[in-house]
């Protein structure tokens, strides 16, 4: 049913449980794919990219480690699967690759704003959930 799933994590709990039900979901039919993207969401001020020492378009070191339950999950299910690192803002930069490469699924993990917090701050799945033309799974 799922051959192609959009696994978002920025390395949270939350995440670790998504990408827990994604390796369930795509261990069930052979050929399974997923792909997890991680957003990068810093950017930079002027005069750090007019510095010669600013390195363009680089994962922190403290996200890849951040990251690194997850790909070690993965790892251990035996599912196909690549990563891929996206830079911009994380809801529409989700929303952008899910629409564009033609995905069965996305799973993302929910932070468990209240509903103040969402109104204020806005969550990157409900935005997701919103823009996304698959289905969506959110993961408390």
């Amino acid at each position: 049913m799922y051959k192609k799933i959009l696994l978002a994590a920025d390395g949270s709990e939350h995440a670790v449980r998504a990408t827990e039900n994604a390796v369930y979901i795509a261990q069930k039919k052979n050929g399974t794919r997923i792909d997890l993207v991680h957003v990068v969401d810093e950017t930079p001020v002027r005069s750090d990219v007019l510095s010669q020492a600013y390195p363009i378009r680089t994962i922190p070191e403290e996200r890849v480690e951040k990251l690194a339950p997850i790909i070690d999950k993965l790892n251990e299910s035996g599912v196909q699967f690549q990563t891929k690192a996206l830079f911009g803002d994380p809801g529409p930069s989700i929303v952008k690759a899910a629409n564009e490469g033609d995905y069965d699924l996305v799973i993302i993990g929910s932070r468990g704003l209240n509903q103040f917090q969402q109104m204020v701050l806005g969550s990157v799945s409900h935005k997701v959930a919103k823009r996304v033309k698959c289905p969506v799974m959110i993961v408390k």
